[in-house]
């Protein structure tokens, strides 16, 4: 038989000051790690759930060399070249799917007074060229609701069809609901080869906020 007459109340001890401390640090301590590690985990996990921002956030895609072929030969007529978009990320395959870009031969001085949504309106401008070897390349989406426009030939204007939306040639907004004129995309020439870089702004507001990037 036990000689231990300490009874339940004995457990209730906190021990020695020494033992307090001890027990205190290390509970802080692992905490303390526990915190660390879990910021370590979350700080990748958001970065990736954040659209990149830059120039050279997203990557190149060739453009369609006949319809590169067809722009460089305009004079003011927009032009609309096909490309294959490429998508791809950590977790799933590789995913092909068909698009277009509209480009247009402009003057670098006019364009800028045309379209001050890019060149001075605060949260307008654009971390490339807009212009570069003296065309302008514009996403088919309408920066309204995101719609796809057209370029009417008659007209001499590009249309969107949803809400009545209409551009310039060289994207400047005319009339309807859209907030902005056409978003500008990245182009480059390498290697003899047109590419252009296909971003995603958001709708609905004057402000160029990227949504996402081809990667």
């Amino acid at each position: 038989m036990s000689n231990d007459h300490r009874g339940p109340s004995a457990y209730d001890d906190p021990g020695t000051p020494e033992e307090v401390t001890r027990r205190t640090f290390m509970a802080n301590a692992t905490l303390t790690l526990g915190g660390i590690i879990g910021l370590g985990l979350a700080i990748p996990i958001v970065g990736s759930l954040l659209p990149k921002t830059g120039a050279g956030g997203g990557a190149w895609t060739a453009l369609d060399a006949a319809g590169w072929k067809e722009l460089q030969s305009s004079t003011d007529k927009p032009v609309k070249i096909d490309f294959v978009l490429k998508n791809k990320d950590a977790y799933l395959p590789e995913d092909s799917s068909p698009e277009s870009v509209w480009g247009v031969k402009v003057d670098v001085e006019k364009f800028k007074k045309l379209r001050p949504d890019i060149y001075e309106v605060k949260g307008g401008d654009v971390p490339y060229p807009a212009v570069n070897m003296g065309f302008a390349i514009f996403s088919p989406i309408c920066p309204h609701l995101g719609c796809r426009f057209n370029y009417d030939d008659s007209a001499g204007k590009f249309l969107c069809p949803c809400h009545g939306s209409q551009f310039g040639p060289e994207g400047d907004h005319l009339a309807g609901p859209a907030d902005r004129g056409l978003d500008p995309l990245p182009l480059r020439e390498q290697s003899g080869t047109a590419e252009i870089t296909w971003i995603r702004y958001a709708p609905t507001v004057p402000d160029r906020i990227v949504v996402s990037y081809t990667s």
